[in-house]
Order: structure tokens, then C-alpha cells, then sequence
């Protein structure tokens, strides 16, 4: 309980800061209130994983505060929103890139993922992301758009990529986090409110496929595979999650990507619309494998597990309401434009 509220802490006090000390002072809290939660369980690698987030981002920390004293001693300024310099920019760029977990600083995040227990991996993959992405948020104005959209099409490309041969969910998860940063930061130096409404709508889907992983306890393909006998009914809603996330048009997922190729067409920037479409077909793959195997019924192959019981257990309130969220919001699409 006491690392639950120091995260959400840590977030609020980064998201509602106007000074770069408080905002540094919350990625902080964020941080070491996460490391327990990932090390819980003591196994090496989930030590490893706790060691390697630790570096990662306590060095990302480092270049925030180095940006925002480089951008105080050149303008006076220690305001969030009146980051001016152009070097402080670029520094600040890497260094929420690295938060994040976006390429070219993407190494340490399947390994974190993989090394954490599910629910830790919900949080790193929701939660954590979030005041990154409000520092984006706030200094969308003044970042440099060519790196930026450099970053995003080798994220969409990388996380789609390196997510085809892997077995493990978590993994799996984790390079789609990564591509769908990509379709986040290639639209915030022109519309950072997109930017804020796919990540909502990303939390919203990734947090019905985790707790869904977490009910039925599958980390990897081979068991999602006997899982079917298990929650029948859950493994129908999650093959719907998953090809929401991937994008595809009457589900929640496709209304973000819709909405960001509209704008980055509106932006002359048709030939980048058409190539971040075609690297999230990479991630299309996978998600059909993931979906494939959540609702295959008999395995085309004999294999080492067992068949899991069916179990009674009622589904948790929160999977279905987010479930349903994830796979019914299109409709609403007229409505953004209102919002935006």
C-alpha cells in the first residue's frame, strides 16, 4: 500500500509541477517506489530486472535535470513550459525517450517486463508512463519534430519487429508498448492532445490484456494455448482486446491511429502516414498469434501441459468494464474533434 500511494504521489506531483525540480522530484518518488515492487519476488532475474530499471532510469533522470539546468542557465527560466533552448530540447527528447523505453533507448524494457510479476508489468507499462508523457504533454511546443518522428518510425519499427519471434507474453506486450510509443510521439509537435487520447485509450486495452493474463495465470504462448478450457468466455474477449490493439476498424484501437494519420496528413506528412501504417502490420502479426493461440480450442499438437480445470470463478468487474471500453469506444469518434 505504502509504494501504491508513493506512485501515485510521485505521478501527481510530476504531472501538476510547473518547476523542473518538482517535476524531477516526482520521476524520482515514481522510481523508487516501483524497484520494490518489481524485486518482490526475489528470483534472480527479477532482481536483474530491478537492477536494470534502476540504472536506466535514475541516468534519465540525470539528463532531465542536466537539460533543465542547461535551459535555466541559458534563459533564466525554470519553468516547464518555457524550455527554449535548443541543445536542452534535444537532451530533454533523450531523455524522456529513454523514461519511456522508446528506440534507440528501448534494451532495457522487455528485460524489466519480462523479469516482473504481472501486475508490477501493468503498472510499468500504464502508470509508469504517464509523467513522461506529460512532460511531452507540456513541452510539445518546443521539441524538435524531425527526432521526433526519426524516434517514432523506428519504434513503430523495432517494436514490431522484435515482437515476431518471441514466445513470452510479457516480452510480446512489451514490444507493442514500444511501437504504440511510436504512434504517440510522432503526432505531439503537432496535435499533443492525440497524443495524450492514445494513450488513454493504449492503458485502457493494455490494462484488459493484463489483468486478463492474470486471471487465467499465462505468461507464455504454449500454456495461453490450454487456456481456452479454463475462462472460455474471457479468452473470446481477450482475441477482441488484442485486435483492438493491433487497430483494426470496428474496434477501440483503430480510432487513435485513425485520427493520427488524418492529422499527419493534414500536416503534409502523407509518405510518414504511410509508413508507420506499414510497420503496424509487423505488430498485426503478432496480436493475430496472440489471439490465435488465447482461443484455440484443441492445440494442433500434443502438448507437455496440462489441461487447466474450468474454473467458476466470477470475472472481476474491472477486466469486463475494460474490456468492453476497449472494444466498443468507436462509435464515440464523432465526438472527439469537440474534444480536441
Amino acid at each position: 500500500l505504502m509504494f501504491a500511494l508513493s506512485l501515485l504521489l510521485g505521478t501527481t506531483i510530476t504531472i501538476t509541477s510547473n518547476h523542473w525540480i518538482m517535476a524531477w522530484a516526482g520521476l524520482e518518488i515514481n522510481t523508487l517506489s516501483i524497484l520494490p515492487l518489481i524485486a518482490k519476488s526475489h528470483h534472480p532475474r527479477a532482481i536483474e530486472a530491478a537492477t536494470k530499471y534502476f540504472m536506466t532510469q535514475a541516468t534519465a533522470s540525470a539528463l532531465v535535470l542536466f537539460s533543465s539546468m542547461t535551459n535555466a542557465w541559458h534563459t533564466g527560466q525554470w519553468d516547464i513550459t518555457q524550455m527554449t533552448h535548443t541543445t536542452s530540447c534535444l537532451i530533454l527528447t533523450s531523455a524522456i525517450a529513454m523514461k519511456l523505453g522508446m528506440v534507440p533507448f528501448h534494451f532495457w524494457f522487455p528485460e524489466v517486463l519480462q523479469g516482473s510479476p504481472i501486475i508490477t508489468g501493468l503498472i510499468l507499462s500504464t502508470i509508469m508512463k504517464l509523467p513522461p508523457i506529460a512532460l511531452l504533454y507540456m513541452t510539445s511546443h518546443s521539441l524538435n519534430p524531425t527526432l521526433l518522428t526519426l524516434m517514432a518510425i523506428m519504434s513503430a519499427a523495432l517494436g514490431g519487429w522484435m515482437g515476431l519471434n518471441q514466445t513470452q507474453i510479457r516480452k510480446i506486450l512489451a514490444f507493442s508498448s514500444i511501437s504504440h510509443l511510436g504512434w504517440m510521439a510522432i503526432i505531439i509537435p503537432f496535435s499533443p492532445k492525440l497524443t495524450m487520447l492514445n494513450f488513454y485509450l493504449y492503458v485502457l486495452m493494455t490494462s484488459a490484456i493484463f489483468l486478463t493474463m492474470n486471471t487465467v495465470k499465462v505468461l507464455k504462448l504454449s500454456t495461453l494455448m490450454t487456456s481456452w478450457t479454463k475462462a472460455p468466455a474471457l479468452n473470446t474477449m481477450l482475441l477482441l482486446t488484442l485486435l483492438s490493439l493491433a487497430g483494426l476498424p470496428p474496434l477501440t484501437g483503430f480510432l487513435p491511429k485513425w485520427l493520427i494519420i488524418q492529422e499527419l496528413t493534414k500536416q503534409n506528412m502523407a509518405p510518414t502516414a504511410i509508413i508507420i501504417s506499414l510497420l503496424s502490420l509487423l505488430g498485426l502479426f503478432f496480436y493475430l498469434r496472440l489471439a490465435y493461440c488465447a482461443t484455440i480450442t484443441l492445440p494442433p499438437h500434443t502438448t507437455n501441459h496440462m489441461k487447466q480445470w474450468h474454473t467458476y470463478k466470477p470475472t472481476n468487474t474491472l477486466i469486463a468494464i475494460s474490456i468492453v471500453m476497449s472494444i466498443m469506444l468507436l462509435p464515440i469518434s464523432p465526438m472527439i474533434p469537440t474534444i480536441l
